[in-house]
């Protein structure tokens, strides 16, 4: 039975942005799966990677990066999911927001193209940017 796209974003998301493990995302690829960040710079670590011997090294080298600052503030976040005529193509539209020391916000908008094969992502592109996002002022 296939999953749902509702399960496979969450299984993602915990495999990426909450436990930042590169086996578990790679073995969420199909064996050609491809991972694409079409916004990033060419020498990015996520800029394109195809198969999941790539998926995993490339992922595990971005996540030796630090963190986004600040602390992730789910009552502020949002996640929507779009389904499309294509069963096997769906959107994630993300903004994380970010509490910072001091009080401000930043939040971290990205838009995630998932195409699935046999219930495995077969592609994927994160048009996100390194660059931060809005930071504002707390409220009074």
């Amino acid at each position: 039975m296939d999953l749902t796209h509702k399960e496979v974003f969450e299984r993602y998301l915990y495999a990426g942005a909450i436990t930042r493990n590169p086996e578990a995302i790679a073995a969420m690829f199909t064996d050609d799966g491809v991972y694409e960040s079409p916004l990033v710079p060419d020498d990015h670590p996520l800029r394109r990677l195809t198969g999941r011997e790539e998926i995993r090294a490339g992922t595990a080298l971005f996540h030796q990066r630090p963190a986004p600052p600040g602390v992730m503030n789910a009552e502020r976040s949002a996640v929507v999911l779009h389904d499309t005529a294509d069963p096997d193509v769906f959107m994630a539209e993300i903004d994380v927001a970010f509490d910072q020391e001091g009080g401000g916000r930043t939040t971290m908008s990205l838009l995630q193209l998932f195409r699935l094969r046999g219930g495995e992502i077969a592609m994927l592109r994160d048009y996100f940017s390194d660059v931060g996002g809005e930071v504002d002022k707390a409220d009074g």
